[in-house]
């Protein structure tokens, strides 16, 4: 009721004005200046303003409980999801194949060669689309990341890294930030950055929500927190970025920060099914006549009915890009792909 009083005296504030200035004029043998048949149409219009005004605020509140009874919802969802994953044993390739292709629909394009397989999948929900990459690795080593132009502090498209390479597939990396020295901008990655098994620069230890996400010698998603290199390292990576937050880990969603809570955005995703399959996902936003973005708590709940156990949250908003074979399958949220000083890319 308060906020609806400041809202009344605002309203009223210009005839309580023009009513002063009356009263003051008829103390001093003044005439009224205001003729009342026109100040009471004037309040009747202020009257029906806060009518609508409390009516709006009590939509507002309406609105709030519902978008809080949503946020129940999707929790209570992904408790029972989590508690449907863990129950799951481990599966043949076969059998698993089966599962994620019933769950993702039929590919839109193939590759097949004798370091890796790759399916893609358009990705479609409730005011959001992207696209799916579900990749098999033989080799390792086709799986890599990139820095911009190959030089650390430079940067680049998505396409351009995949067409430069000669890679079949790309998306955008990990996080980054700006640096200016001696009058020049230089674009570093955030955290940890491992490029053909080595670590980019000097070891960065994790901090908040800060994690490693990549893929280790046996072609296995590789994630997680990590305080010093040798942790790091004892796991042998092949490559790997970082960025925050963690999504899912041992098939149950993580607690999102609460500076990344419910906001619909371009999103761009690497995760692993329980046969060691990869998952990159990206997803369009900021476009409400094509995608509207999607929220990371949407993501968990999908992800999980996907089939997917562990999954981490990369660069997104105007850096999430999807090509393949040369060709931008999604739409950037700027418009144009955006420069970014790393991408990852799969080799054919």
């Amino acid at each position: 009721m308060r906020i609806i009083n400041v809202f009344i005296i605002i309203l009223l504030a210009p005839f309580i004005g023009m009513l002063a200035g009356a009263y003051y004029a008829l103390g001093n043998g003044g005439s009224l200046a205001v003729p009342l048949e026109k100040l009471d149409p004037a309040m009747e219009t202020v009257q029906e303003d806060t009518r609508q005004l409390q009516s709006s605020i009590g939509f507002i509140r309406e609105t709030a409980a519902q978008q809080q009874k949503l946020y129940q919802e999707q929790d209570r969802i992904l408790s029972e999801l989590a508690q449907k994953s863990s129950s799951q044993q481990k599966l043949s390739n076969e059998a698993y194949e089966k599962i994620i292709l019933d769950r993702l629909g039929q590919p839109i394009y193939k590759h097949s060669s004798k370091r890796v397989d790759v399916k893609v999948f358009p990705l479609q929900g409730i005011g959001y689309r992207g696209y799916i990459a579900k990749i098999k690795l033989h080799d390792p080593t086709a799986f890599k990341v990139v820095l911009g132009k190959d030089e650390l502090g430079a940067s680049e498209t998505t396409s351009g890294a995949v067409k430069r390479t000669g890679a079949l597939l790309g998306i955008n990396g990990g996080g980054f930030y700006n640096v200016v020295q001696e009058g020049k901008t230089y674009v570093l990655p955030m955290g940890n950055t491992i490029v053909d098994g080595k670590v980019v620069g000097e070891f960065q230890p994790s901090h908040k929500d800060l994690f490693f996400a990549g893929v280790d010698g046996g072609g296995e998603l590789l994630g997680g927190i990590f305080y010093d290199e040798s942790a790091l390292l004892k796991h042998k990576p092949v490559a790997g970025v970082s960025f925050v937050p963690a999504l899912i880990k041992n098939r149950k969603p993580l607690p999102i920060p609460e500076t990344w809570r419910h906001q619909k955005q371009p999103r761009t995703i690497i995760g692993e099914y329980g046969n060691d399959d990869l998952i990159l996902i990206v997803v369009d936003g900021r476009q409400a006549d094509w995608s509207s973005g999607v929220t990371l708590e949407d993501l968990q709940i999908k992800l999980i009915e996907f089939g997917v156990i562990e999954a981490y949250n990369l660069d997104g908003g105007g850096s999430s890009s999807f090509v393949y074979k040369d060709e931008i399958l999604n739409r950037p949220s700027d418009g144009r792909e955006r420069t970014v000083p790393t991408n990852i890319v799969v080799m054919p």
